[in-house]
C-alpha cells in the first residue's frame, strides 16, 4: 500500500511538472514589484462564436505556465512566450499555450508568460512593468534549469505583436536593473523569435495602441527613443528570427525590416521571412500559404546551435 501511494504521488508530481504548472511570477502578491493594491478584475474569455481567439484581460497578478516535452533531455532549449494584444489584452491561447505545445513537439521547453497589462490604478511606473515581468520569467527559467532539464545557455524569448515588442525589449534592455538579482543570473535571452512584432514607437511605423497603452498619449522623446527597440541594438543584442506578412495593416512589416537592418549593422545574426499575405495575428499557421514558419524556425535554431 505504501509503495502504491508513493508511486501515485510520483505520477502526480510528473503530471504537474509536464502539463501546465502555473506559478505566481513573484511567489505572492505581496512580493510583486511596482504593485498597487487593487481589485483583481482579471477576465478570461475563451474562443467561441463571439470571440475569434481566447483572451485574458486586466492582468495585474502575473504568472508563468510551464510546458515541458514528454521526453527528458538535459540539453534541451527553452523559450519564454509573450502573447500579443496591444498591451491591452493577452491572446493567451493561440499566441501562448498553443505555441507552447507546438514547441514541446520540437523538444523545446516552453513557458507562457501572463505579464501585467499596464494600468496606473494597479501599478506604479506602468511602462517598466512588462519588461520587469519578462526579466523575472527569464530569471525563473534559468534558476530552475536543472529541475526542468534545460540548457541555461539555450533560453530564448518569443513574442507576438505587442508581445514581440516586449520580447525585443527584453533582448535589448536585459541589462536594465529592475529586479533583485543577487546571484547575478543572466537575464539576456540567448535568442529572440519575433512574430509580426511591434518594434518601433516612431510615428511612421508604430502601432499607436501599443504605444499609448505602455507609455501614454503624449510620451517624451526620451521614452519614444527608449522603447523604439531598433534604436537600442548593440553588438551584444540577442540574435533574432522574425516573421511578418507584407499585407499586415495593423503592425507594418517595416518594424521587422528596420530591426533586422539594425541587427545587421551591429553584426548580430538575424533572419527575417516576409510572407506575401497573412495579415496580422495569424499565430502558428498562416492560412494563406502551405509554408510553415515553425519549420523555418526549427532550421534556424539548429543552424545557430540553439536546438539539437
Amino acid at each position: 500500500m505504501k509503495t502504491f501511494l508513493l508511486f501515485a504521488l510520483y505520477l502526480i508530481i510528473v503530471s504537474v511538472e509536464s502539463s501546465g504548472q502555473v506559478m505566481d511570477l513573484y511567489g505572492s502578491e505581496a512580493l510583486i514589484p511596482e504593485f498597487k493594491k487593487c481589485t483583481n478584475n482579471e477576465t478570461y474569455k475563451a474562443a467561441d462564436n463571439t470571440n475569434a481567439i481566447g483572451i485574458v484581460s486586466k492582468v495585474s497578478r502575473p504568472t508563468l505556465e510551464v510546458f515541458l516535452p514528454k521526453t527528458a533531455n538535459a540539453a534541451r532549449s527553452a523559450v519564454v512566450i509573450c502573447p500579443g494584444g496591444g498591451y491591452s489584452i493577452l491572446a493567451i491561447d493561440h499566441e501562448g499555450k498553443d505555441v507552447a505545445k507546438a514547441l514541446n513537439e520540437m523538444g523545446i521547453a516552453a513557458f507562457v508568460l501572463k505579464y501585467r497589462i499596464p494600468d496606473s490604478s494597479c501599478m506604479t511606473n506602468k511602462e517598466i512593468v512588462p519588461l520587469m515581468d519578462a526579466q523575472q520569467a527569464m530569471k525563473i527559467v534559468r534558476e530552475n534549469a536543472a529541475r526542468w532539464k534545460i540548457d541555461p545557455k539555450k533560453v530564448g524569448v518569443m513574442g507576438f505583436s505587442a508581445g514581440g515588442h516586449l520580447a525585443s525589449t527584453l533582448g535589448t534592455h536585459y541589462a536594465e536593473k529592475l529586479l533583485s538579482n543577487t546571484d547575478n543570473i543572466s537575464l539576456r535571452p540567448d535568442f529572440m523569435v519575433l512574430l509580426y512584432p511591434v518594434i518601433s514607437f516612431r510615428d511612421s511605423i508604430t502601432h499607436i495602441g501599443s504605444r499609448v497603452n505602455l507609455i501614454g498619449r503624449n510620451p517624451s522623446e526620451a521614452l519614444i527613443h527608449k522603447f523604439s527597440n531598433e534604436e537600442q541594438v548593440t553588438v551584444n543584442t540577442s540574435p533574432a528570427f522574425l516573421i511578418h506578412a507584407v499585407d499586415d495593416n495593423v503592425v507594418p512589416y517595416a518594424n521587422s525590416v528596420r530591426f533586422v537592418e539594425s541587427l545587421q549593422r551591429n553584426k548580430v545574426p538575424a533572419e527575417v521571412h516576409l510572407y506575401q499575405a497573412g495579415g496580422h495575428g495569424f499565430g502558428i499557421i498562416n492560412k494563406t500559404t502551405k509554408d510553415r514558419w515553425m519549420d523555418r524556425l526549427s532550421n534556424w535554431l539548429i543552424t545557430n546551435n540553439f536546438l539539437l
